[in-house]
C-alpha cells in the first residue's frame, strides 16, 4: 500500500504501526507534519514538513478562533499534500491525528483514498470535562455553551470527511454522538511493556540539579504534561501535607512542565502550580517534595519503575498514558473515581479509587499503599497484568494493522472492532 500518516507531531500515536509496516518493505510510507519528527522512524519513511503561512485573524470573534486556527492547519497541510500529488504520490490509506485540523481538506486533495482518523475526544456541554470542576469551570451559561459548540465545527468537519475513525478507549468513545459511534472503532495505541520493564528499578536515578533516587526510597509519582487542574493537581497538592505528616520519610516526584495549560483554562494571575502551592505554605516538608519538570522517556520510565505509588486524577476527558505506563511498570496506582480511569482500574484490585476533589481520600489511600507492603505488591502486580492481557503493543499492534488494510481496502468495515 502507499499509505500517507498525519500528524503534527509526527510520527505521535503511529510511531508502532509505522514500524511495523516498514518491516514488510513492501510499501511506500509519507510521513506529513509541522514539527521535527517526535521520534526517530526507519529510514525508508520519506518525511514532509508543512509551514503555516498565516497566523489568526486580529478580528476573529473569539469563538471562532479555534475553527479558524484549524482551518490554518488544515490549508497548509493540504497545500503540502498538493505538492505530493504532483510528484505522483497517490496515497491508498491516509492516517491522521484530527485534533489540530491536518486532516480536514485531504480528502478534497486524495478524493479517491481512504481516510482513517484518529479522534480523541468529542467536547459536550454536559457529562464530561465542562462544568465537572465547579470551582474552576466557567459559570454555566449560554455563552459558556456556545463556545463548547463551536469547538467541535472542526470535528464535525472531520467526521464527515472520514471513511472511517479510530479512538483509544471506550470512555473517549461514549463522548462522540451517537450519529457517528458506529464509524468509530475503539483500540488503544498500545504500551511497549517490554520497554518500560527494561528500564531499572534496583538502580539509582540521577537527575539534574543534583537530584537523587534511589530503590529504597518511599517515592510518589505525579505525572501531568502540565501541572493544571484538569488532571487534578490542585487535589494532589492541596494532599502533600497530609501525606508527608502521615509517611515522615515520602518522597513526591511531580514529573510535568509548571508552566502553561494543556487543557482548560490558564490561571488568572501566574502559574496553576505557584496559586496552589501557596494555599500549603509551610504545611509541608519542602526537601521531600521535587517539581523535576520534563523527563526524557529513559528516565521517565526509570521513574516509574521506583515509584511505590502513582497518582493519578483527572477530569472526564481523555485518558492519559502516563497511566498506563505506570501500572505496565507494576505501579500501585491511586487513581480518581472518574469515567476515564474507572475504564482501566478497578476498585482494590488493581488500583485504588477515590473521590476526584478529595484531598484526604488521596493522602489516605497513598498511605494505605506504602504501609502495607503486600497489598502494594499486589496491586501492582495485577495492574502490569491487565497492561500486558488489553492494552499492551502485542494486543493492540495487529488490531490497528487489520483495520487499516480493512479501511483501505473497502472503506467502511462492517462493525466498529
Amino acid at each position: 500500500m502507499k499509505i500517507l500518516f498525519v500528524h503534527q507531531a509526527f510520527p505521535g500515536q503511529y510511531v508502532h504501526q509505522i514500524n511495523a509496516l516498514a518491516k514488510q518493505h513492501h510499501h511506500q510510507i509519507v510521513g506529513l507534519g509541522i514539527h521535527t519528527p517526535s521520534r526517530s522512524v526507519p529510514k525508508s519513511v520519506q518525511y514532509v514538513r508543512y509551514k503555516l503561512n498565516r497566523g489568526n485573524s486580529n478580528e476573529i470573534h473569539r469563538w471562532a478562533l479555534d475553527t479558524e486556527s484549524k482551518a490554518i492547519r488544515g490549508e497548509a497541510c493540504a497545500t503540502a499534500a498538493c505538492k505530493l500529488r504532483e510528484k505522483g504520490f497517490y496515497p491508498d490509506l491516509i492516517c491522521g491525528h484530527a485534533g489540530w485540523g491536518e486532516t480536514l481538506f485531504l480528502k478534497d486533495v486524495f478524493p479517491q483514498s481512504k481516510l482513517l482518523t484518529y479522534q480523541e475526544f468529542f467536547y459536550n456541554q454536559d457529562g464530561f470535562d465542562s462544568g465537572f470542576d465547579h470551582e474552576y469551570s466557567q459559570p454555566d451559561s449560554w455563552e459558556s455553551r456556545a463556545r463548547t459548540r463551536m469547538k467541535t465545527v472542526s470535528q464535525m468537519a472531520s467526521l464527515q470527511a472520514s471513511d472511517w475513525c479510530i479512538t483509544p478507549t471506550n470512555f473517549q468513545h461514549s463522548s462522540f454522538p451517537a450519529a457517528w459511534k458506529q464509524r468509530i472503532s475503539v483500540i488503544h495505541d498500545g504500551i511497549d511493556v517490554s520497554n518500560i520493564l527494561q528500564a531499572p528499578a534496583n538502580k539509582k536515578l540521577e537527575l539534574d540539579q543534583g537530584r537523587v533516587f534511589t530503590p529504597d526510597q518511599q517515592i510518589i509519582t505525579f505525572v501531568n504534561r502540565r501541572v493544571e487542574p484538569y488532571r487534578g493537581c490542585h487535589t494532589f497538592i492541596r494532599a502533600i501535607p497530609d501525606i508527608h505528616q502521615q509517611n515522615p520519610q515520602a518522597e513526591i516526584v511531580v514529573v510535568g512542565s509548571l508552566k502553561g495549560v494543556s487543557y482548560g483554562r490558564p490561571c488568572p494571575e501566574g502559574e496553576w502550580v505557584d496559586h496552589f502551592m501557596a494555599e500549603i505554605k509551610g504545611c509541608y516538608d519542602a526537601k521531600r517534595l521535587h517539581f523535576v519538570g520534563h523527563l526524557d522517556y529513559p528516565s521517565f520510565l526509570h521513574l516509574l519503575r521506583l515509584s511505590k505509588a502513582h497518582v493519578y486524577l483527572t477530569y472526564p476527558f481523555v485518558l492519559s498514558w502516563s497511566l498506563l505506563e505506570a501500572m505496565a511498570a507494576g505501579c500501585p496506582i491511586i487513581g480518581s473515581r472518574t469515567a476515564p480511569v474507572q475504564e482501566v482500574i478497578r476498585d482494590g484490585k488493581n488500583g485504588i479509587l477515590v473521590d476526584f476533589f478529595s484531598p484526604k481520600e488521596v493522602a489516605d489511600a497513598v498511605n494505605q499503599v506504602l504501609r502495607e507492603p503486600g497489598l502494594s505488591t499486589e496491586l501492582g502486580r495485577r495492574a502490569h497484568l491487565d497492561i500486558i492481557n488489553h492494552y499492551s503493543l502485542q494486543k493492540c499492534l495487529p488490531r490497528h494493522l487489520a483495520l487499516m488494510e480493512l479501511v483501505a481496502k473497502q472503506g467502511l468495515p462492517l462493525a466498529p472492532n
